[in-house]
């Protein structure tokens, strides 16, 4: 494993760790609000001024914050895997892993997004529930990979 000072960042590494941890804040904040306001829409009826005021809080969401944090985290992060050397290591293949899935996620969410702004209603209220559990499980998974660093 190469010094994160040594690597091309040179002293800029620890601010683009800390970037890169401030817009992983946003992403996972956005993930955590953009499954809570489909449980609130899945409410709603289709075709309403409020499944309408839904859709545009929604769309917000995704366009002003999951996208842009998304994009911003993976260059960032990706910029501190090759800084450090991280492809040789186990732990951050498991992150890395867990990132994908995370962002995966994000792509159903905006997926289910869009049925619900059809008037499509496929999943049960319970189901959205539980599916808002998601971000935060793999967040804590993710915490513990990097400062734990188990395998």
């Amino acid at each position: 494993m190469l010094d994160a000072y040594n690597g091309f960042l040179g002293n800029a590494y620890p601010w683009v760790k800390a970037a890169h941890l401030t817009f992983v804040i946003f992403w996972i904040a956005g993930l955590f609000l953009l499954p809570r306001f489909y449980v609130y829409h899945h409410a709603t009826a289709p075709g309403s001024a409020e499944d309408r005021a839904w859709i545009e809080r929604e769309r917000r969401t995704r366009s002003i914050i999951l996208t842009p944090a998304l994009i911003i985290v993976w260059v960032l992060g990706l910029a501190l895997a090759f800084n450090i050397g991280a492809w040789s290591q186990g732990w951050f293949h498991g992150k890395l892993l867990l990132v994908i899935m995370l962002s995966g996620y994000q792509g159903w969410l905006g997926a289910y997004g869009r049925k619900l702004a059809r008037g499509d209603r496929p999943l049960e209220n319970r189901t959205l529930r539980i599916m808002n559990e998601v971000p935060g499980i793999m967040t804590a998974l993710i915490v513990v990979l990097v400062i734990v660093k188990p395998f």
